[in-house]
């Protein structure tokens, strides 16, 4: 079999056999098939695309290439929510509590953030000695003892998606249906839950920005789970302005532990009560979406969802008084009101701009050796649909920098002021299954 061979089919647009997948992705993973060849395949791939078998099988080949780990030491169904990415994004500090709170066993894998805000392990990292490094029996004993565990991925998982999402990344193939899809999945597989819930954003602070483009996402991904053996739900988000309130990463927790506390953050909250719902169907504990959703409102409501929460922090060795009183968690030195600029109602905000201003700040990295300051970070004072008054806050920078002019003006130009109310957009947009 020759490389060349596979990168003409694919070119002409023809379908590639499950050999020829395999073949090429455990050369290159291998390093037998050279970097070139690969990419004209990746283009190849964005130009003809794949079908949902070919991108099935391209999955499991890169599920195959690394270590996969074996979750059958937890008792029951083991379910995991992956959510796309967006600005505010904290719905795992709240989910994953919630479902354990109904006898779901969690056990998630996360990664770190690359770009606007920190990633899950980040924002868990703003309680003071709370560690996301554990042994696999000490992360299977916490999931079966508090039905939740937040762990590290491992560095060999899906080492395929990782070599061909650096080249992706540098040959403009990044934004390819079916290899995006690929690469979440594969991850997600590799993982070991039984069923998946994912959170695929749609909007100007989403990968995809485009409905149409989002539901072909996810589409794709939950028939690489299905056809793979792991049953998969995709919720279809709006992400055209911040989740919540806050962005950055003490920031978001101190605002996921208030939901959990009781506070009611509309967005936030219905959001993880939709995501929540459909992991506890998934894990066979409600026959009905409606019957979990109501359940576990109620465990939202009477604070059994906290008392899981707190329980998970103290296992990995939080500082538990971090969550008792929010205000221990790390607070930035300065303040800075960002105003309104005219009279009337905030029409749109650029919610990916929210992000990069989040980032000048501190709260996310520009490359991966940058370090996060965990305090720093913002919180809207207005969000869209929102009167708002001329010289009014619509945001608080939270900075240690007493002048931060890039992210002040990052958030002036996130900021759409019109003379008349917008039309309200759905949170939830479609669900699939």
């Amino acid at each position: 079999m020759r490389m060349v061979d596979i990168i003409q089919k694919k070119r002409n647009g023809k379908e590639l056999t499950t050999e020829e997948i395999n073949f090429f992705v455990e050369g290159y993973t291998k390093g037998d098939i050279p970097d070139y060849q690969v990419s004209a395949l990746m283009m190849a791939v964005y130009f003809q695309g794949m079908k949902s078998n070919e991108i099935a099988t391209l999955t499991q080949a890169m599920v195959n290439s690394g270590e996969t780990i074996d979750l059958s030491a937890i008792e029951g169904h083991k379910v995991d929510k992956h959510s796309t990415g967006g600005v505010g994004d904290k719905t795992t500090f709240i989910v994953g509590p919630l479902v354990a709170s109904v006898g779901v066993p969690v056990a998630k894998m996360s990664g770190r953030g690359l770009g606007h805000t920190g990633g899950t392990l980040d924002k868990l990292e703003a309680i003071e000695g709370f560690h996301i490094e554990m042994t696999k029996e000490e992360f299977i004993n916490n999931v079966n003892t508090h039905k939740l565990a937040v762990a590290g991925q491992t560095g060999n998982l899906a080492p395929a998606d990782k070599k061909l999402y650096a080249l992706r990344d540098v040959t403009a193939t990044v934004d390819s249906i079916p290899l995006i899809a690929g690469s979440i999945m594969s991850k997600k597989l590799a993982s070991g839950a039984d069923g998946i819930v994912l959170d695929v954003k749609t909007g100007s602070g989403a990968f995809m920005k485009t409905l149409e483009d989002s539901e072909a996402l996810a589409k794709e991904m939950v028939n690489i789970g299905n056809n793979l053996g792991r049953h998969t739900v995709a919720v279809i988000s709006d992400m055209n302005q911040p989740l919540g309130f806050e962005v950055g990463n003490a920031n978001e927790v101190r605002e996921a532990v208030e939901v959990l506390q009781g506070k009611k953050v509309d967005d936030l909250r219905r959001l993880s009560l939709e995501l929540s719902s459909h992991m506890a169907v998934i894990a066979e504990i409600f026959d009905t979406y409606e019957e979990a959703y109501k359940e576990l409102e109620k465990n939202l409501d009477n604070g059994k969802a906290f008392e899981v929460f707190r329980s998970f922090v103290q296992a990995q060795g939080g500082n538990i008084d971090m969550i008792d009183d929010l205000s221990k968690l790390p607070q930035a030195k300065y303040q800075v009101e960002v105003k309104a600029e005219k009279d009337g109602y905030v029409s749109a905000i650029e919610a990916e701009s929210i992000g990069i201003a989040a980032m000048y700040l501190g709260a996310g990295r520009a490359t991966k050796d940058d370090q996060i300051n965990h305090a720093v970070g913002i919180t809207l004072k207005k969000k869209v649909g929102d009167e708002v008054k001329a010289g009014e806050a619509i945001v608080v920078l939270h900075t240690d920098d007493e002048n931060p002019t890039d992210s002040i003006k990052k958030v002036q130009e996130a900021y759409e002021i019109s003379n008349s109310k917008p039309e309200e957009r759905p949170l939830i947009h479609n669900v699939i299954k």
